[in-house]
């Protein structure tokens, strides 16, 4: 068992200084995220209508499946933002290029775009951009067709290796242009529609789910854990484990982000630890961090059943 180290959770990405802070910031319309949402979302919903088939709804269940699992899950999340596992850069490269083809950002994006929103979340205050908190429909439109612009922002510095890289700043660069490949594979080998459900379909379906469980897994939902201090909690959302690939258990996440395993109770649905499980099984995956792995956190506390807050020992509940 590690040592108490409070704040360790917080992101080494993130350097703050005396003046930043996460409330005081401007909602301004993202152009580039315009222009990309109403393309694939319109030839989504007019293509989607009009080459319909069983067999485009199962390119687009398998692709979708696919990408949200191993890409965004286990390669955008749990490996590269969290580093909860090892494996080779082959496969790193693998997972994160399928991360890339859920067409929210590239791996640069992604990781300052998480980094930045769980920044904000452990102060004591944060935007309402940060937070989920305006109504639900106000919410979809900020986090999908816009951005923000704090006053006052930290710095967002990712790791040299990752800076360094040559592939990412790839990735990164090109990270629309990422679909191009499987578009023409899907067009060659079931036309019109299979381009239309296996891209179009899944991109705007895979967007539009990712900003639903953010806004719910920050406000309905069940708790665990509480995080002394900060401004946003994490909630539990049942029931939808097999779609989100087990990130809806947010409370496990906000509690232990390090953890490749996300549903840590029973009967908390994780696929995406489950073929992490396979992996291991099959050697291609290592130093494995589960909660009883990580740092104590002092400013972690756990709800018992008569919602008293109190501190908790990982030994006692794992």
């Amino acid at each position: 068992m590690n040592n108490h180290q409070p704040n360790s959770y917080s992101s080494e990405r993130i350097i703050e200084n005396a003046e930043s802070n996460a409330f005081e910031g401007e909602i301004r319309w993202s152009p580039s995220k315009i222009i990309w949402i109403t393309t694939m979302f319109s030839i989504a919903i007019i293509g989607g209508i009009l080459t319909y088939s069983l067999e485009a709804l199962l390119v687009f269940l398998l692709s979708t499946g696919m990408t949200l699992c191993l890409g965004h899950s286990i390669g955008m999340h749990r490996k590269l933002i969290h580093q909860s596992f090892q494996c080779p850069k082959w496969l790193e490269y693998f997972l994160v290029h399928l991360g890339v083809l859920i067409g929210l950002a590239g791996p640069k994006g992604i990781m300052a775009t998480h980094d930045l929103r769980d920044w904000a979340q452990r102060q004591t205050q944060c935007h309402d951009y940060f937070a989920h908190r305006q109504p639900i429909l106000h919410d979809g439109i900020w986090q999908i067709l816009c951005e923000i612009q704090l006053q006052r922002p930290p710095k967002f510095q990712p790791e040299a290796e990752f800076a360094n890289d040559r592939i990412y700043h790839w990735m990164e660069k090109n990270w629309m242009w990422q679909q191009l490949p499987w578009a023409i594979l899907f067009l060659g080998l079931g036309g019109i529609s299979w381009l239309v459900w296996g891209i179009c379909m899944r991109v705007m379906v895979s967007i539009v789910g990712h900003w639903l469980i953010g806004y719910f897994a920050h406000n309905h939902g069940a708790r665990d854990w509480h995080v002394q201090g900060a401004s946003v909690q994490g909630y539990n959302i049942k029931f939808t484990g097999l779609i989100t690939m087990g990130e809806c258990w947010h409370n496990n996440h906000h509690a232990f982000p390090g953890s490749a395993k996300l549903g840590i109770e029973k009967n908390q649905m994780d696929p995406g630890w489950w073929v992490l499980s396979i992996f291991d099984k099959l050697g291609l995956i290592w130093d494995i961090k589960l909660p009883k792995d990580l740092p104590v956190r002092d400013e972690l506390q756990y709800i018992d059943n008569q919602c008293d807050l109190k501190i908790d020992t990982l030994s006692r509940k794992f």
